[in-house]
């Protein structure tokens, strides 16, 4: 028997093999709204928006199965390889562990050795219907080293009920042909027991005794599926299940306390169902790792942060690339972040004070100027700029005039006067003012519009702290020999001028 199953696992395996394509993508687009359930969207749109680190898990498949293939019971009574056949729907709970329901149909028959035919036990036939639901565990689901598996190795685990109809074959026997009677728990020579069943059911009877047996399952075992395409694959299986604590009698055969059990190999075809356009893959053909890898190697989801490269000296060429890595602050550089020299004189631009020296004045000296003499009209040039002065701005406005009665002595009104001006004047800093005196008509005019100019001069220049350089003394101008003038004005002039007639000062 175990020869026959070695075989069977080999085939498989060979088809298996000759029927995988090669898988290349991720089993789903994990930008595809459609695939998630309703409940899982907030963390999904969460997750696209940078908010929750994890995905959302989408919804996946169904997987209905067919499986075909030996059984045997394991007892008392040498068992033959009989026949199974189930039908299953199995679904993810995730990419690991999934839920399987399934519904088996077994027959199966023994013959004793000759040891079981000298202590009494005779030949059976076992009719089967069982309930499984089993926990499975995928165990190469997950994978750091490939993506979406092609094969699924798998343990399970899991419960079953039992049904169960055992005949024996005796002489005489009358039920089922060829000498078979039903057995009810107990045949001639053996104790009437039903110790591990739930109960007995069915419509064959005798003294009351009902033909099939119910009873708790324990299942256990392992099996290998190999992907076809995305909607189909094929797989072997093997399967124990072992009966309730102190059910002997699936062989008709009662000896110590060992319970009998059932093994089965199935060959299993696996369909996935569902609609694909809104379901992935049952998930444990999809590897959990492929979103982090794939972000890993082409992001398209990360938030990356911006790339600063660093640039010590501020160039705007980064250190990696810069050939001058030292250049002054805000000195031009060229696609290399070494400094620029325009003429090529040897004197990078930001030294340099001549930027276009031209090759007949080279060799330059340190501040890039070359050898050749200055042209005329350039110092020329450059003197005339040396001493040119912008335009000054004057909007001082009127300024007062000051009376004298007799003579050139200021008055208390006149010296409040001349405070109220120098006020004006040093608010006005760009302004200087002419101070103008008049008679004109003899000499002692003159002398004594001098006197008076010369009197405002001082006190504006000693009282009133104004700059004498501000004050233009103009004196014997036609008008009232009385007034000095005050006058705001761009122009400059002589603050200071000698008597006209020195020998007529204070005389008038």
């Amino acid at each position: 028997m175990t020869s026959k199953k070695m075989f069977l696992l080999a085939a498989f395996a060979v088809f298996a093999q000759c029927s995988l394509f090669a898988q290349s993508d991720w089993g789903w687009d994990w930008k595809d709204s459609s695939k998630i359930a309703v409940k899982n969207l907030p963390q999904y749109n969460e997750f696209l928006n940078n908010q929750y680190p994890y995905p959302a898990k989408p919804r996946n498949q169904w997987e209905l199965g067919f499986g075909l293939g030996t059984s045997s019971i394991v007892g008392d009574v040498k068992g033959k390889m009989g026949f199974t056949g189930n039908i299953s729907l199995r679904k993810s709970l995730g990419h690991i562990f999934s839920f399987r329901g399934s519904v088996n149909g077994l027959l199966n028959s023994g013959t004793p050795s000759n040891y079981g035919v000298a202590v009494g036990q005779l030949a059976y036939k076992t009719q089967s219907y069982i309930l499984g639901a089993d926990l499975i565990a995928s165990l190469n689901t997950a994978s750091h080293y490939r993506g979406n598996p092609k094969t699924n190795l798998y343990l399970l685990a899991g419960y079953s009920f039992i049904a169960s109809r055992v005949l024996y074959q005796q002489a005489g026997g009358v039920q089922g042909g060829g000498g078979y009677t039903t057995f009810y728990g107990q045949r001639p020579g053996m104790e009437n027991t039903q110790q591990g069943l739930i109960t007995t059911v069915g419509s064959s009877t005798v003294n009351g005794r009902k033909a099939w047996s119910l009873m708790n399952g324990l299942n256990v075992g392992a099996g290998i599926a190999f992907k076809v395409s995305d909607k189909v694959n094929i797989g072997l299986e093997q399967k124990f299940i072992f009966t309730a604590s102190g059910y002997d009698y699936l062989d008709a055969w009662k000896a110590g306390n060992s319970n009998d059990y059932f093994t089965t190999t199935t060959a299993r075809l696996n369909i996935n169902i569902g609609n694909s356009s809104k379901r992935v893959q049952p998930l444990y053909w999809i590897n959990p790792n492929n979103f982090v890898y794939n972000e890993l190697n082409a992001p398209k989801h990360m938030k990356m942060p911006k790339v600063v490269l660093p640039d010590a000296d501020g160039d705007g060429v980064t250190d990696q690339f810069d050939m001058e890595p030292n250049t002054p602050k805000g000195a031009p550089v060229d696609s290399h972040g070494v400094s620029k020299d325009t003429d090529g004189d040897g004197v990078p631009d930001f030294r340099d004070k001549e930027l276009l020296t031209p090759q007949k004045c080279f060799p330059v000296n340190n501040d890039g100027i070359g050898n050749c003499p200055e042209p005329a009209c350039c110092k020329e040039i450059k003197d005339m700029m040396a001493n040119w002065q912008p335009k000054k701005d004057c909007n001082i406005g009127a300024l007062p005039s000051v009376q004298f009665k007799s003579g050139s002595k200021l008055s208390k009104d006149a010296q409040s006067v001349l405070a109220a001006a120098a006020a004006t004047l040093k608010a006005n800093p760009t302004c200087n003012v002419k101070v103008i005196g008049y008679g004109a008509s003899s000499k002692s005019a003159q002398q004594q519009s001098w006197d008076r100019v010369n009197a405002v001069i001082k006190y504006l220049v000693e009282k009133q702290g104004i700059a004498e350089g501000r004050l233009l003394f103009v004196y014997a101008q036609d008008g009232d020999a009385r007034t000095v003038d005050l006058q705001g004005t761009t122009e400059e002039g002589p603050n200071s001028v000698p008597a006209p007639h020195p020998n007529l000062k204070g005389k008038n």
